[in-house]
Order: C-alpha cells, then structure tokens, then sequence
C-alpha cells in the first residue's frame, strides 16, 4: 500500500497525543495500525527513531513522548506536580492511576465509586483510536434509531482467555492499591459486566478487600437479543443470548477496625447512608440510559447517568463526611454527582481528549436539575 509522505509520522503523533504520559513502541505500533492500517513495525521504529528528539523523546522504560513532554514528566516525578482542574470541591488529575495511587498518603480517601475499564482491551490505544475513528473494532457502533444516535458498545464476548486472566491480574494490583490509601470501612463500589463480573470480583477479593454483594442498576441496554449473525432469517425465534436489563455494581469494603460502630466513631465509615429514617439505602436502582443532554456536556461511550450516579455516591459515605474517589474518572461524571450532593471528590484520568472533556463537563454535569431530592451546588470554577 502506497502512504503519502509522512503519514506514518503523523500517525504516530496522534497517538502520542492521547497519551502525554507515554507510550511502549508496541502500544505506538497498535495505535498507529488503529489509524491507518497495518504498518510494519520496522516503519514506526524508523520514525521514532529518525524524529527523535525533533518530534519524539525516549523516556525511561523504553517509552517514547511528545517533544517538550518529557521535561514536566520528569518534573512530575521529582516533585509529585501534576496536571490537575479544580471545581468546587472537585479535583480533577491527568494522571495513570496506579502511578497516581503509589504516590497518594495511605488512609486518604473514604469511598470508591468507578466505572473501570473492566475489559481493558476497549481502552487501549488501538481500540480507543479505532472507536473515535468511527471504526468500531472491539466497540459495536450501533445504527441510528428514529433518528437518534446510539451510544457504542464493547463488545467482551471477543475477549481471549489471556485477555481475561490480565484481567483479573489488573484489578489484584489496582485493589492492593486502592485498599492501601483507604481508611477502615471505606465502600468500593465499582461497575461491571454479566459477562465479566465475576472476574473482577475474583481480583478484588484476593487483594483482601470484602465482597459485600453488588447493586443492580434495572437498564435495558442494547446489548443481547440479537438473532445469530447472517442467519437471522432462518432462526427467527431464537436470541443468541438474553437482553441484558440491568448492570452489576460490585460492592467491596475494607475491613473495619473492631466493630461497625467503633469504625463510625474514629473514620467515618463502615455501612451506606440512609435514604431517610424509614428507608435504607438498597441493593436495586430503577435507571435509564443515559440522556442526550447529558451526552451532549460529555461525549464519552461509558457515560452513566446522573439521576443514577448520585444514589450511588450519596450513599458510600454514611455519615456525609469524606472524600469520593473515581480512579477512572473518564468524563467525571462521578466527580459532578458528588459535586451536587455536596461531598469531597478526586478523579483520576490518564487519557488527555477525556481530560479536555472531563474539565468542560464536570460543571455543567453538576449543574443538571436531575432529582429535586437531593441538594445541588453550583460554586465556581477556580
């Protein structure tokens, strides 16, 4: 295949572009093929290394950056400054969480409430760069219906058997983490797959975080249902699997220290807030996808609805008091939904076009009138 000049080089530029924090030569391979086809590897080795330092620097670990990047990385890693958007009592950082979680102070943080990449495979670069090419990939783009456009789905059926134990390995490590900066009794509520919860939670319990059940969000999704592929005619009774109504959000909690009671008294956790003196918070909420005046403010494919969001987050923290955190912040939708019920929050978001989006979108998400219910607080950006 001919390539005009330099397309291999811009190719690799924007894929550099979405990760400021550095990319492997492999993870720059797959990404560039994402976004122009299959390139031999020895092409894109050449260019890095032909454009470097003019366009690209090689960091430590046999990563390469944007020229220019490298120096407030290195910055970043002497003197903990990262790049970080404040509003209200929301914190916003453009950061891989691992490496965000390592640097942060153990006991820190009161509540966990995330929607991971529970497949990872849907977040590489490659599979990121294909989604926002239109290409699908491992993202199904569903047609238009009645004129609206449909959100796309991954899809976790193409998941290999080494995809699913890097999976589980994932979230060992990333709960170890998140178990170390968190206080007794802190809820983490993290959403999840039928297809793949059972996996994450396996990673989840190994690291010696207690597995206290799941909430079940009642959604029908377009996922499922469907008759088998090209032969939908001849098999006209039968779905392949069943439409999928709801959403698992698996529920672990750290340990409390003595009793329940003792770990309210000294940290502040340890159960759900109440949704009033006669109801206590439950295991099953009624939603809907996701508004299009929502997806407007925050064009990312995993949007949860705020009308959900905020039951959730108003709900980790018992007593009102402490800090919500969302390791993968994507559009900080979680960060708005603690914003409008009043609580603390810290995001973490590696990815620099859902950054942009996330600092556009986190006010005008907290903002939304969504259920009178609750309280709502519209301070400033600052």
């Amino acid at each position: 295949m001919r390539r005009r000049p330099g397309e291999v080089r811009d190719a690799i530029v924007q894929v550099l572009e979405s990760r400021p924090h550095g990319a492997s030569v492999h993870d720059i391979e797959a990404g560039v093929a994402g976004l122009i086809g299959d390139v031999a590897p020895s092409s894109v080795r050449s260019y890095l290394r032909l454009n470097t330092p003019e366009l690209f620097a090689r960091m430590d670990r046999a990563q390469y950056v944007l020229s220019g990047f490298e120096a407030p990385l290195a910055a970043a890693r002497d003197c903990a400054s990262t790049v970080e958007f404040d509003y209200g009592r929301a914190k916003l950082v453009l950061a891989d969480c691992n490496e965000w979680l390592d640097a942060q102070a153990a006991h820190s943080m009161h509540a966990v409430v995330t929607d991971p990449p529970y497949g990872l495979v849907e977040y590489s670069d490659a599979e990121q760069t294909k989604l926002r090419q239109g290409r699908g990939g491992v993202w199904r783009i569903p047609p238009s219906f009645d004129g609206a456009k449909r959100a796309p789905l991954p899809r976790f059926t193409v998941l290999t058997p080494r995809d699913l134990v890097a999976l589980e390995r994932f979230f060992f490590e990333w709960g170890r983490r998140i178990a170390r900066v968190l206080v007794p009794g802190a809820n983490v509520v993290v959403a999840s797959n039928p297809l793949l919860s059972h996996i994450v939670s396996a990673g989840l319990s190994r690291c010696g975080l207690e597995r206290r059940g799941e909430i079940v969000r009642l959604v029908m999704t377009m996922r499922g249902g469907d008759r088998p592929k090209a032969a939908h005619e001849e098999f006209t009774d039968v779905s392949v699997m069943p439409r999928s109504m709801w959403e698992p959000w698996l529920v672990f909690r750290k340990p409390v220290e003595g009793r329940v009671q003792d770990n309210l008294r000294k940290w502040g956790t340890g159960g759900f807030r109440r949704i009033s003196a006669a109801r206590p918070f439950g295991d099953v909420i009624e939603s809907a996808p996701t508004r299009s005046s929502e997806r407007k403010h925050a064009p990312h494919p995993s949007l949860k609805p705020q009308a959900f969001l905020r039951q959730v987050v108003r709900g980790v923290l018992p007593l009102g008091e402490g800090v919500v955190l969302d390791p993968f912040a994507g559009a900080a939708s979680t960060l708005a939904a603690a914003e409008a019920v009043g609580y603390e929050s810290v995001g973490v978001e590696r990815d620099l076009a859902y950054f942009k989006i996330a600092r556009q979108a986190l006010p005008r998400l907290a903002a939304l009138a969504v259920d009178p219910a609750l309280p709502r607080r519209r301070p400033q950006a600052r």
